[in-house]
């Protein structure tokens, strides 16, 4: 197994194997089953789920959307081991390359977390469904050690924020 210092011990499993399944998951959720029906109806969460036929501009919609969880997935797997691969022996590049990346998805994270959800529910986690917690309550957890990450807590770092700044010039 290749050495890769910028992602040790835990950021290593959740970044390069938890993350990506969890977000490519709901892409083949759509996709093929149960479908882009079931996936529309939980997205909130409801007393009454309706998993009817959706029009075409809702399933386009959704299918969209699910390649959106595929592409992040594909590129958090994907960029993270090219980054381990090709660096390997330099870990100030891993690292940089690693915070730009985690930067802009902990950004996302903020933006994508409780939006959209009406505020009686959004105020009620007990009636949250799984695709809910995935969406907030995983997500969340992502953006918290993504930040854990940034800051330097449980890893060596490599390069500290004045480094970056100053090479960036």
């Amino acid at each position: 197994m290749s050495s890769f210092p910028a992602l040790p011990g835990f950021y290593k499993l959740l970044f390069l194997h938890l993350e990506p399944i969890s977000t490519v998951s709901p892409a083949f959720l759509a996709w093929i089953f149960p479908g882009a029906a079931w996936f529309h109806s939980e997205l909130i969460p409801s007393d009454s789920p309706k998993h009817g036929t959706l029009d075409a501009r809702t399933t386009m919609a959704i299918w969209q959307l699910a390649n959106c969880y595929f592409l992040l997935g594909l590129i958090s797997s994907l960029v993270f081991r090219a980054v381990r691969d090709a660096l390997r022996h330099d870990p100030v590049a891993q690292e940089k390359i690693v915070r730009a990346s985690l930067t802009a998805l902990a950004i996302a994270d903020v933006r994508l977390s409780l939006i959209g959800l009406p505020a009686d529910i959004r105020a009620n986690p007990l009636s949250w469904n799984p695709m809910t917690h995935g969406n907030v309550t995983f997500t969340t957890f992502l953006f918290l050690v993504r930040v854990s990450w940034l800051a330097g807590i449980g890893r060596k770092t490599y390069t500290t924020s004045s480094t970056v700044k100053t090479k960036l010039k």
